[in-house]
């Protein structure tokens, strides 16, 4: 099978106005400087059985294009903080490809089908300290569509995730993300009311 990459996601979301400025980073541990915005056109649709077996398992599998990342990806259940991310190349076609299919037999065999499309206007900024990506922040513009229901939703929300440089104890990362959620109340954004894109498509 072939190998996928694998990426342990710490995140925190957050639910924002249309015309909510973008927050200051100034009061950040760790952070010296924030990185100009990085535009990315994102496509994904996801996909799970009729009976929503992925789901009740806390599993998600989208096959997405754009951005630096793009190909197959499945995520799985969460596991304290984090959240592992599976990804494969896009490879031909559409289709499922072996390996993917392979990895997804953990928690069912039976056919997939598409669940939801998600398109993402995402802009993207690096927080840096001296030995690296502190951690990467997105502000996303959000058109989604649940494909079973005909139901099309939008929204905008913030995302920050841990880079390789951030802090690695408990402690230290209670601090980043106490000060970036100071910062982003002071610019008026708020907890995300939803865990994911993909539950927020659904209606939960």
């Amino acid at each position: 099978m072939t190998e996928p990459s694998r990426t342990v996601e710490v995140e925190r979301k957050f639910d924002v106005d249309i015309e909510t400025p973008l927050p200051s980073w100034d009061a950040i541990p760790g952070v010296d400087a924030v990185t100009a915005g990085e535009i990315r056109a994102l496509d994904a649709q996801y996909f799970d059985t009729d009976d929503g077996a992925l789901a009740r398992a806390g599993v998600a599998l989208r096959r997405r294009t754009g951005g630096p990342d793009e190909g197959w990806h499945v995520k799985g259940p969460r596991q304290g903080d984090g959240r592992l991310e599976l990804g494969w190349p896009l490879g031909e076609g559409d289709a499922l490809p072996p390996a993917v299919a392979e990895t997804v037999a953990a928690w069912t065999t039976a056919p997939l089908t598409p669940l939801a499309r998600i398109e993402n206007d995402r802009t993207a900024y690096l927080l840096t300290g001296g030995d690296g990506v502190v951690a990467e922040f997105v502000d996303d513009r959000v058109r989604a569509t649940d494909l079973r229901r005909g139901v099309r939703r939008e929204w905008r929300e913030w995302e920050m995730e841990l880079g390789p440089a951030a802090p690695a104890d408990d402690a230290g990362r209670a601090a980043f993300f106490d000060a970036v959620e100071q910062a982003v109340r002071a610019a008026g954004g708020r907890e995300s009311a939803s865990g994911s894109k993909l539950a927020r498509a659904l209606g939960f």
